[in-house]
């Protein structure tokens, strides 16, 4: 079975021309993280609660 392409979503904190571009995409269990700019480059990927964990560090809680 074929895998199914991921969906990415660029960030709305990520400007149109600036260096700072992320984007995500979705596949349940898993969050995939990549820079917009080099789509091909490396990637980073993490399970459901280890995401969770950064959003709440990142956001200061």
């Amino acid at each position: 079975m074929k895998p199914t392409p991921l969906t990415w979503i660029k960030s709305s904190y990520s400007g149109n021309d600036g260096p700072d571009c992320v984007e995500v995409a979705i596949s349940e269990p898993t969050i995939h993280i990549r820079d917009s700019k080099n789509k091909d480059g490396a990637r980073l990927a993490f399970s459901d609660g280890a995401w969770c964990e950064f959003l709440e560090f990142a956001a200061g809680r």
